[in-house]
């Protein structure tokens, strides 16, 4: 009596599963990626344990020089809040990035928040981290 084996080992491979994954890294790499939030100006921060912001919506930075700056645009302090209430009509949620060189006194940094809690925007301050 001769007896047949009814499984067969198929000697194709299916590359199916193997670019969902692929297209799966590609996306998680790509969302990740768009979350990092870089410094505008080269300044040196002081540093913390806090963890990163997620989204990054208006930056203020105060350089070495005492200069300010909305994002990349220099701006003179007197015009500081008018340029700050106009970049953020129309967001919902009004967060402000405070980005201050270390070398700077803590005085020019409370004028930046003064101005954001007049204006009720909620402020952050951002450091590097600590290694």
């Amino acid at each position: 009596m001769a007896l047949k084996r009814k499984n067969k080992v198929s000697a194709s491979f299916s590359m199916s599963s193997m670019t969902d994954i692929v297209f799966l890294l590609l996306i998680f790499f790509m969302l990740t990626s768009t979350l990092v939030t870089t410094n505008a100006l080269d300044l040196v921060l002081p540093k913390s344990n806090a963890q990163t912001v997620k989204k990054q919506r208006v930056s203020v930075s105060i350089n070495e020089n005492f200069e300010y700056f909305i994002d990349k645009e220099t701006v003179e302090l007197k015009y500081l809040e008018a340029q700050l209430m106009e970049k953020m009509t129309g967001q919902d949620e009004q967060v402000v990035i405070l980005r201050v060189d270390k070398s700077v006194p803590v005085e020019y940094a409370v004028e930046v928040m003064d101005i954001a809690y007049r204006n009720k925007f909620k402020i952050v301050l951002a450091t590097q981290q600590k290694r």
